[in-house]
């Protein structure tokens, strides 16, 4: 089988995961080799993801990581995104397919449009983590495994231009990666992108900006043990300009889950104002058993629309069914890779 060009921009977790995934794909099946350039801003991520084997080489630029590469991997910090389809826009091949990793995909698919060749094509790829990490690690390199996605589901979202092939290769790929493909509208996910990705982001700083303006903020982080740096936790392993652009660029979706949760939260306040001790337990109670619910399923991969006996295809069968059966190897064969 020919070697396929990867680049990866960006190697955080994520971005890096990617490579390790890759390299243990071609592990099982060494004949499908695998040549992973990778660029970051932070050199010092750079030599770790080469140092762990997620990539073979560095590059000193986005357009040196993304020329002549066949997939391209959008794993960037997200306020760095657009910029960075500003940037590969003029150094794609023809036919090249960028996968793209970020919190929202309505942005991208504009990006993408602004930005990129015809000949070229984009399909987003969501990716939710393997439920071993789900309480575990921070979004930095250093958290960083081969088998981040296993048992997680890996949501495909086509821009309304990308090549049915390229879709399918994305499809194939999140198999490698060892995610569950899972097709979606990207509006239907920007909107709830909101609740599990903005919410809590805002919420942690907004909790944190709070308390600091208050007369006993000494001795409260002080006292801030593990379910406050839970809650926080998005102010150390995400920048603020991502945050900010994660909100702003989901604004609509975004006050509607704000409104939503305002609610609540007002409702909560009523019942500690009146002391209604039942109603206030009734809700806790509520919210316990869905958060149950939602956790086994999480855990166990099972949301009762899929069978959960089936084993899991092979690395080789995916290779052998469709990766080089449809779009690259339509490009390889024509001779425009």
């Amino acid at each position: 089988m020919a070697t396929i060009q990867v680049g990866i921009l960006g190697l955080g977790r994520t971005g890096t995961s990617v490579g390790l995934a890759l390299r243990r794909a071609q592990k099982a099946n060494p004949k499908q080799p695998f040549i992973i350039v990778g660029y970051d801003t932070d050199s010092r991520a750079m030599l770790a993801a080469q140092k762990m084997g997620a990539i073979d080489s560095s590059a000193g630029s986005i357009s040196e990581a993304t020329v002549n590469r066949q997939i391209i991997i959008m794993a960037l910090p997200y306020a760095d995104v657009r910029e960075g389809y500003r940037q590969i826009g003029k150094s794609l091949q023809p036919g090249a397919v960028i996968l793209d990793l970020s919190p929202l995909i309505l942005p991208s698919i504009e990006w993408a449009d602004q930005y990129l060749a015809a000949e070229t094509h984009m399909v987003g790829l969501r990716l939710s983590i393997n439920p071993t990490y789900l309480f575990y690690g921070l979004d930095t390199i250093d958290y960083a495994h081969a088998d981040l996605f296993d048992k997680g589901t890996a949501f495909v979202l086509p821009s309304p231009v990308a090549a049915k092939d390229a879709v399918e290769l994305a499809t194939d790929f999140a198999e490698l990666l060892g995610a569950v493909p899972r097709f979606s509208d990207p509006h239907e996910h920007d909107g709830w992108a909101a609740a599990v990705e903005g919410v809590p982001a805002l919420l942690g700083a907004a909790a944190l900006f709070a308390l600091m303006t208050q007369d006993g903020w000494a001795d409260a982080q002080r006292a801030g043990n593990s379910s406050f740096g839970r809650l926080t936790h998005h102010l150390t392993d995400t920048h603020p300009d991502d945050i900010r652009d994660l909100l702003l660029n989901n604004r609509e979706a975004m006050i509607r889950q704000i409104d939503s949760l305002t609610d609540v939260l007002g409702v909560l306040r009523g019942a500690l104002v009146n002391n209604e001790r039942a109603a206030l337990e009734e809700a806790l109670i509520a919210s316990r058993d869905a958060y149950a619910t939602w956790l086994s399923q999480r855990q166990r991969a099972n949301w009762g629309d899929l069978p959960t006996s089936a084993a899991p295809a092979s690395t080789s069968d995916i290779w052998m069914t469709s990766l080089f059966g449809g779009f690259l190897s339509k490009r390889m064969k024509s001779g425009s890779t």
